[in-house]
């Protein structure tokens, strides 16, 4: 493809899905916003503790899709279309078995997993009924998943954009009639996001409706020896989504010994604010992963550097962003989620803000470097920085850190860890480039 051709698909790619997951952020801050309004400070702890469990099935679901969307796409561009429906056909059964398998962990297990993600007397009702009504909508959150990545791989960016944002549309108005008109606080705020996948599930159907679509479900034995090929090239988002996960755990538990349910509120504001950015640079990462999944399977070398290149600079342009439009904004943006004007959480969650975002800057770089290696079939390298920089990282930063300096001390761990991350990251693209 002509270089000025490819940059348009390209911009249009990022563009549409970063738009789409800027929308599921908005849902998410909905949430934060609404029960910050509707029950204070200790129901903004209450989310902050119950979104590990959230970032784990949407994990599962981002690593069966695009795992399993990268190796359609690899199908078509070797025009294999019967490897390419059955893909679909495997990835749709285990996307519904692992959504059933979240509704009966919802039903069965919410409360030793709310005390296990740190809740405490004064938490752990709110946790609770928020963690068991998400993951009761399991099914429509993983099949969501899996139905974007392939809409999207299948030349319909646009569609996919629709849906993410007709859900997030759905929650957020959701969200303000069933916490305070109809009075179901925590219970109202988790009904309004598990109905929200559904939503974007019927936006999507109106791809599945067109003969001209590039999947299909067929009559072919399901084997499981094929889960692990689907999986793996979506791996480094599952351990994305775990690392987020892994990262609000600590913290939440390193800040309730530091400061207490005050400092865990002041960190669901900085964590929901941060996800805006993480959605940001996902929508780049799943926008140009179809992109480098069909060059990759061409064998076109010179489109993979060209596009490496294009996410890399459009991640830092992003970051440079997101960074000034922070520091800048750090106190009004505090003030939306403080309803009860409390001055210490208020001071924790702005300096938290300002120190946290910074880490932006590495952030987009390894979250693309990830993807691009998992996109092009090298899963090794795209796990090994997803796992660096949510896993191995996390620990030996953080505790040092909130030793030596406290609370700021906290917010530091996010930018170390992505500057640790980001020099093997950027060795290892290096290497990759020079030997190919």
């Amino acid at each position: 493809m002509h270089k000025q051709g490819a940059l348009r698909e390209f911009g249009h790619y990022a563009a549409m899905n970063i738009l789409g997951m800027i929308g599921i952020s908005c849902y998410i801050l909905a949430d934060t916003f609404f029960v910050a309004q509707g029950t204070g400070s200790l129901g903004l702890a209450a989310l902050n503790i119950a979104i590990p469990a959230y970032n784990l099935m949407n994990g599962i679901g981002l690593m069966l899709g695009v795992g399993a969307a990268t190796q359609y796409t690899i199908a078509r561009a070797q025009n294999d279309q019967r490897q390419a429906d059955s893909v679909f056909t495997h990835a749709a059964a285990l996307g519904l078995l692992l959504g059933v398998l979240f509704l009966l962990g919802g039903l069965c297990f919410a409360q030793p997993i709310a005390r296990l993600l740190g809740a405490d007397a004064q938490t752990l009702g709110m946790t609770t009924t928020y963690l068991r009504m998400l993951w009761c909508f399991g099914p429509f959150f993983v099949m969501n998943n899996v139905l974007l990545a392939f809409t999207r791989n299948d030349g319909a960016p646009t569609v996919a954009m629709c849906g993410m944002i007709a859900g997030s549309l759905f929650n957020i108005v959701f969200d303000y009639i069933f916490i305070f008109p109809c009075g179901l606080g925590m219970f109202g705020a988790a009904l309004a996001t598990g109905f929200s996948p559904f939503v974007s599930i019927l936006v999507l159907l109106t791809h599945l409706r067109r003969p001209s679509r590039g999947f299909h479900l067929v009559k072919t034995p399901l084997r499981v020896s094929r889960v692990p090929s689907l999986c793996a090239p979506g791996l480094s988002s599952l351990i994305g989504e775990i690392a987020s996960g892994v990262v609000l755990l600590l913290f939440n538990l390193v800040l309730l010994r530091l400061s207490g349910n005050t400092g865990v509120a002041a960190y669901g504001v900085v964590a929901n604010l941060a996800l805006v950015g993480i959605a940001v640079f996902t929508g780049l990462c799943t926008g140009i992963q179809p992109l480098v999944s069909r060059s990759s399977g061409l064998g076109d070398r010179e489109q993979l550097r060209r596009l490496f290149r294009w996410g890399i600079c459009t991640a830092l342009g992003i970051a440079a962003v997101l960074c000034v439009s922070v520091f800048l904004g750090a106190e009004p943006l505090t003030a939306v989620f403080n309803s009860e004007h409390d001055p210490q959480l208020a001071a924790y969650a702005e300096s938290g803000l300002r120190i946290y975002f910074t880490g932006f800057l590495f952030a987009g770089v390894n979250m693309v470097t990830a993807a691009f290696f998992s996109a092009s079939d090298k899963t090794v390298q795209g796990f090994a920085i997803s796992l660096l920089r949510g896993v191995i990282a996390v620990p030996p930063i953080l505790f040092p850190l909130a030793w030596a300096l406290g609370v700021d001390g906290v917010w530091l761990t996010f930018p170390m860890v992505e500057l640790v991350t980001a020099v093997a990251a950027l060795v290892w693209a290096r290497k990759y480039i020079v030997e190919n």
